[in-house]
């Protein structure tokens, strides 16, 4: 990535957490209008309905699924029940239709930002229930200043239930000294590389260090037969896990972000690696939006022209 191309990485992850800019985006008809355009190749609908069925539809496909009723920093302890109470539906909703999948989460979607106590008891219940319907959870990774709060709950979880990962950010420095502690669990680990902009102090920006340091971490992983998921479009860091075998082993998938390089998708599975697709819904599509845009920036065309022209959505990039 240029200098000038990670400014403009930097700018849209500072425009996604801009709540000004937020607001006056989805409280103008015109800009929200073409904004959802370009986010309905990401977030697949606002309803847990339309979440479902195109995750049944890729099912049948033989993809892996993950799913996320999306959202963060949940301040309102009416707001954070009922962001719960949309994951415990979507859990029963499911098991109902038969899908074995992954239901991730924000834990300040569900009141950490509120009270940590809160946000510990609604995730408890959430991972009972999981297991009841043959469903999993995964712990979603905030900006660095939650870090530590995410761990402290997660391992309470860990400790409780048997059905609950947490996702790893590869470029915070901690993230080295913190895998260890998380290879003792049993849960999943996702290893993303970090969509979120931190100061170099403690986080590096894109480019080889990082795609160095994330095939180290994914490298403890496979070696720890811990489950994983190396969830990245990053073709260097796939390629490497596949000439390394990492794919042929049963405790590792492939992830990938639902619109995001569906030809990786496809590619992955067509060469017999267990693939993940990160399905998202809900109306808290900006933010979301925002960093799908950051992390690769040709995205920005395609974004461009899907507002031009809506009806290129229509198509479905994981039909064969």
């Amino acid at each position: 990535m240029t200098a000038e191309q990670q400014l403009a990485a930097d700018a849209l992850r500072t425009f996604a957490r801009d709540e000004r800019l937020k607001a006056h985006v989805l409280d103008s008809p015109p800009f929200y209008r073409m904004l959802s355009a370009a986010a309905k190749r990401y977030v697949v609908g606002e309803t847990r309905d339309e979440a479902v069925a195109v995750a049944r539809r890729l099912s049948g496909r033989g993809y892996r699924i993950s799913l996320e009723y999306i959202g963060e920093n949940t301040r309102e302890r009416e707001e954070c029940m009922r962001a719960k109470e949309e994951f415990a539906a979507l859990i029963g909703e499911a098991g109902r239709q038969g899908l074995t999948a992954d239901i991730c989460f924000d834990l300040s979607h569900i009141g950490l930002t509120a009270d940590a106590e809160m946000a510990f008891a609604h995730a408890d219940e959430l991972a009972f229930l999981a297991g009841q319907s043959g469903q999993s959870l995964m712990v979603s990774m905030e900006e660095s200043d939650k870090t530590e709060a995410i761990w402290k709950l997660y391992e309470r979880l860990a400790v409780r239930h048997g059905n609950v990962g947490i996702t790893v950010q590869a470029h915070l420095h901690r993230s080295l000294a913190d895998l260890p502690r998380l290879l003792e669990l049993t849960g999943k680990i996702r290893l993303v590389k970090g969509a979120f902009k931190e100061p170099q102090s403690i986080a590096l920006p894109r480019g080889r260090e990082l795609n160095e340091r994330y095939v180290q971490m994914a490298e403890a992983c496979v070696e720890a037969g811990h489950p994983c998921s190396l969830a990245t479009h990053d073709e260097a860091i796939i390629r490497i896990a596949q000439e390394r075998g990492y794919f042929a082993l049963p405790h590792v998938e492939a992830e990938m972000l639902y619109g995001i390089r569906p030809e990786l998708a496809k590619a992955a599975r067509q060469w017999g690696a267990a693939t993940r697709l990160y399905v998202t819904y809900g109306r808290e599509w900006y933010l979301y939006l925002c960093h799908r845009l950051a992390e690769h920036l040709p995205n920005l065309y395609t974004a461009l022209a899907d507002m031009a022209d809506p009806a290129r959505l229509q198509r479905d990039p994981y039909q064969s």
